[in-house]
């Protein structure tokens, strides 16, 4: 059974720093695109990021407000993928999910801000307060 498993998520002040894993199992990562969505209180779902299956190639894309902040990677050896945030600011405070395998682009993230994966993650939560 293929399992999504985020961490890294906490309280963390105005203009601080996290970084969020999103491991997986049961699944080869490395064949997939692999995204970062997140969702504040009485807020839609939003695309944070995601990455191509194909680092090679450096596609990677981002939500417009998270641009120069956040920077997705991913370790295929560790099947594990991962969102770096700085500077971030009480509106980024959300909960944070993984997802990977869109089904119509599996390894590309042409579709991504659709949120159209077939396995998400639990999601961990990220508060910025002071």
């Amino acid at each position: 059974q293929v399992q999504l498993v985020e961490s890294g998520g906490g309280l963390v002040q105005p203009g601080g720093s996290l970084r969020l894993s999103c491991a997986v199992s049961d699944f080869t990562l490395a064949d997939y695109a692999v995204a970062w969505f997140r969702q504040a209180p009485g807020k839609e779902r939003e695309g944070v990021s995601c990455i191509s299956a194909d680092t090679s190639t450096g596609y990677a894309y981002y939500l417009d407000s998270v641009k120069g902040r956040f920077t997705i990677s991913r370790d295929n050896d560790k099947n594990t993928a991962y969102l770096h945030m700085s500077s971030l600011s009480p509106e980024d405070t959300a909960v944070y999910y993984c997802a990977t395998d869109p089904p119509t682009t599996p390894e590309s993230c042409a579709r991504w801000r659709s949120g159209d994966f077939r396995f998400w993650g639990q999601g961990t939560q990220v508060t910025v307060a002071s």
